[in-house]
């Protein structure tokens, strides 16, 4: 047995060694005179001045330089690199910008005023372009100051610095962003021109009232559930013209069905008198009348504020920037056949739903060079989230293909030794993408040249695929549209489907040949 400092035995010595180190620990607590530990005997107090103290040692060491690369050229000499953060920005310059013996790295709170101070070092360093990291919505305002001082700002994507070595630190990684990007390696993220982005914040501060306006119509579902009323049951919509009828005359003491019955509009087809009768009979209990009537409130406040949203929207629609796309006419590519002329276009169908009650066809006609809504599945409010989130000026992207693969609308390319190990899309959380996703089943529902398209896609690939392949096609169009500013050619079904059978015919007759077999007409044969 080896004792510890008192007469107590915690374990027994290894066979055939003896001393102190027969211990099976690796270290044992201190303790105090009276017993306890040593850290059990300081106030709180000591350790946050122990810690602050520490931290204050780490903040006043000199900065290590990052070893530059050898043969690397470097393709921007005036770069700068911010790490941006939710209460403080760490800014590195180039080390030949500042003075012998001073720090090239900065840190700068994210106070307007820090901000303003920030970009004035930066102007004073040479700086011409700067490389930003940042994750949620920080980096918005030093973006916006930074750009009207005149310089390149590249917002670079958090998951591409990821993998870089040395420890995970601010100061670290506004080296390695100034580094990386005088070598060119670094690619921004896409951001708008600045009228598309006051269009794209009106825009989705709309989709959040909507969004709301949904959760107040479920909660008035729930509360007439709880008193067994089936309003929403038998009328298509609660929000509906009937359906809000209904909801007043409850609210202002109407119980009677047959009296609530005649605030029916006659176009009505969910159900029959009868059933709207007995569906409005259950438990009129006050404390979900009382919630019933508070949803019903914020469900009309709601609307207003989307009325309000509505109109500021035209004013904004109005200062945004025209098209500036002028593809020379050598340039374009040969347009597919239309479909027959003596077929008739249907009528466009007057705004209902979510979308805006005034008719903003003709401005976004203007903004966008080529009326839009008239493509196959698209509305007024389909366009204008469409636009205020990638613009209307195509140049950023060199081509269709390009456009797609940002939408993450391609298949992916992961080989390794020549195996293909994965072709899925890759995961974009990008709006557009979702739009062009949720319109692909409409499409698969007419009878058009894309209905038929998502409808093949459909029976090879399922439908999840299909919709992704519908809407990589959507994506083409609309790229070739804003770019080229023609007009949309609805394409000839008839046309369409001739020219996949011949292009099905001839594949057979290929692999027939392969197999030893020919492939004749029956009308030959006969």
């Amino acid at each position: 047995m080896v004792p510890l400092g008192g007469d107590e035995n915690i374990g027994e010595a290894v066979a055939g060694f003896s001393g102190t180190a027969a211990i099976p620990f690796g270290r044992v607590q201190r303790a105090s005179p009276k017993g306890r530990p040593v850290w059990a005997s300081l106030t709180c107090h000591t350790l946050i001045e122990a810690m602050k103290a520490k931290q204050a040692a780490q903040s006043s060491r000199a900065v290590k330089a990052i070893r530059p690369a050898k043969k690397l050229p470097v393709v921007h000499p005036h770069a700068g690199g911010i790490d941006v953060g939710a209460t403080e920005h760490s800014v590195c310059v180039p080390e030949d910008a500042v003075p012998a013996g001073a720090s090239p790295v900065r840190q700068y709170k994210a106070f307007s005023g820090d901000l303003d101070q920030l970009v004035e070092w930066v102007q004073a360093c040479g700086v011409q372009t700067v490389a930003m990291e940042s994750t949620g919505v920080y980096w918005i305002p030093l973006y916006q100051k930074l750009e009207r001082a005149g310089l390149e700002v590249v917002l670079v994507n958090a998951r591409h610095l990821k993998r870089v070595p040395g420890r995970k630190t601010d100061i670290l990684d506004c080296q390695w962003l100034q580094q990386m990007h005088s070598y060119g390696l670094l690619s921004g993220s896409f951001r708008p021109s600045d009228d598309i982005c006051v269009l794209r914040t009106y825009l989705r501060h709309r989709s959040n009232l909507v969004a709301g306006c949904g959760v107040q119509v479920q909660h008035m579902q729930r509360a007439l559930d709880q008193m067994n009323i089936h309003l929403h049951h038998v009328v298509s919509d609660l929000d509906g013209v009937t359906g809000l009828a209904i909801l007043e005359a409850i609210l202002a003491g109407q119980r009677d069905p047959k009296e609530l019955v005649k605030l029916r509009d006659p176009r009505v087809r969910r159900s029959t008198v009868a059933q709207m009768e007995a569906g409005l009979q259950g438990d009129w209990r006050e404390e979900h009348l009382f919630v019933l009537k508070q949803s019903l409130a914020s469900y009309r406040a709601l609307q207003n504020q989307i009325i309000e949203c509505d109109t500021a929207l035209e004013q904004v629609l109005e200062r945004v920037a025209v098209n500036p796309s002028a593809v020379p006419e050598a340039d374009r590519p040969k347009n597919p056949l239309a479909r027959a002329s003596g077929e008739k276009k249907k009528p466009k169908k007057p705004a209902r739903g979510n979308a805006p009650r005034q008719d903003l066809t003709a401005q976004l006609q203007r903004v966008c060079g080529v009326d839009l809504t008239r493509l196959v599945g698209f509305n007024v409010l389909s366009v204008l989230i469409l636009i205020s989130e990638i613009g209307v000026d195509m140049s950023r992207w060199p081509n269709a293909k390009a456009f797609c693969a940002w939408l993450g609308l391609c298949p992916g390319n992961k080989i390794s030794g020549g195996k293909v190990l994965s072709s899925r899309t890759a995961r974009v959380v990008n709006r557009v993408a979702i739009l062009l996703r949720t319109l692909a089943p409409t499409l698969g529902r007419t009878d058009t040249w894309l209905g038929s398209f998502h409808r093949r896609m459909k029976a090879r690939l399922g439908p999840a695929a299909a919709n992704t392949a519908t809407a990589h096609k959507l994506a083409t169009i609309v790229y070739h549209l804003l770019k080229y500013q023609e007009e949309y050619i609805d394409v000839d079904r008839v046309a369409y489907e001739q020219k996949f059978r011949r292009y099905r015919i001839s594949r057979l007759r290929k692999q027939a040949a392969e197999l030893g077999y020919e492939i004749v007409d029956l009308k030959d044969a006969a």
